[in-house]
């Protein structure tokens, strides 16, 4: 049974070689491309209707509900919401970042992160050397960080713990994201690397996925110690615009970095001028839909307020340390 044990090991991981060889990120250039092309008046409303019915879209919650006056399938996927259709909870500190389904919430342990149930991945490699942190040793050592001194460094307060959060954005969600919380962001990092989808189906089946994939990371802080808030790029999402920070250009063709490497990573340090986010504020859009994943320090008091697979709306409770 051992043999036959490893024999499936292997077939597996041909299989996902198989798939990250596959050319997702010209795949997801061309989907952004074609996204941006005019469509006639005439062909909208069905084409976009058809859209609509198969990922079940709510146009109703949309500022624009008339079909035909989105010019492209990317001015559909970046509609805008009516006013006051999602609330920030105001009790809260922590809310939901965007619409999606809860893939995987808790605490982190020992540095190690649950991309879903079962399957784990570093936040040391998720995130990178602690460059946005004054004590330079910590970066320095970084290679022969275990995963747990570099979860212990990540956190400012004595007594806190290390929590994380990740948000699955189906093709039919509100394709924007927003402030999870009130914080000030000192540090991005910006990982080049694959496309591969992030569809609960995936994350099931590749280990590291998280880590894999391109992904725009900003480090700062909030009241209670370390946040961070990182944008996981997925097949067909060409682009992660990132409304605060215009410099930063996703999947781009002649970028020396196009697949995943180990170490690989372009940083911008705010620290001299940081950027003070509200809660619920936009964030940024995807251009068809993808991950976001918090990670974020609080004392040993804080719950969540959410469910794995859960269906979340932006502006929902995530979490809380008020106990009452």
């Amino acid at each position: 049974s051992s043999i036959r044990k490893k024999r499936g090991h292997r077939h597996v991981n041909r299989t996902i070689e198989m798939y990250r060889i596959m050319p997702l990120k010209a795949i997801s250039r061309a989907w952004g491309k074609f996204n941006q092309l005019e469509l006639p008046v005439v062909l909208r409303r069905p084409l976009l209707g058809l859209y609509v019915w198969m990922f079940d879209c709510k146009v109703d919650e949309a500022m624009e509900t008339e079909l035909q006056n989105y010019k492209n399938l990317g001015e559909f996927f970046r509609r805008v919401l009516k006013p006051d259709i999602r609330l920030i909870s105001q009790k809260e500190e922590l809310t939901n970042p965007a619409d999606g389904k809860i893939l995987h919430f808790g605490e982190v342990t020992d540095g190690i992160l649950e991309q879903v149930k079962g399957i784990n991945y570093s936040v040391k490699h998720f995130l990178g050397p602690q460059t946005w942190n004054s004590n330079s040793k910590k970066s320095k050592r970084f290679a022969k960080q275990t995963d747990e001194e570099y979860f212990r460094g990540l956190k400012v307060k004595p007594g806190n713990k290390l929590y994380h959060c990740v948000v699955y954005l189906a093709p039919g969600d509100y394709h924007r994201f927003h402030s999870a919380a009130k914080w000030t962001i000192n540090y991005r990092r910006h990982f080049p690397g694959e496309l591969l989808s992030v569809s609960p189906g995936i994350a099931r089946w590749i280990h590291g996925l998280f880590v894999l994939n391109e992904r725009v990371a900003y480090m700062g802080n909030w009241e209670h110690g370390f946040f961070s808030y990182t944008a996981v790029g997925a097949t067909n999402v060409g682009s992660i615009k990132i409304y605060c920070d215009q410099e930063v250009m996703t999947n781009v063709k002649h970028h020396p970095d196009t697949r995943y490497t180990p170490g690989v990573y372009f940083d911008k340090d705010f620290r001299e001028n940081p950027i003070h986010v509200e809660k619920g504020e936009m964030f940024g859009e995807f251009n068809l839909g993808s991950t976001v994943v918090l990670i974020f320090e609080a004392p040993e008091n804080f719950k969540f307020n959410v469910n794995n697979d859960q269906k979340v709306r932006m502006g929902e409770p995530m979490g809380t340390c008020k106990t009452s």
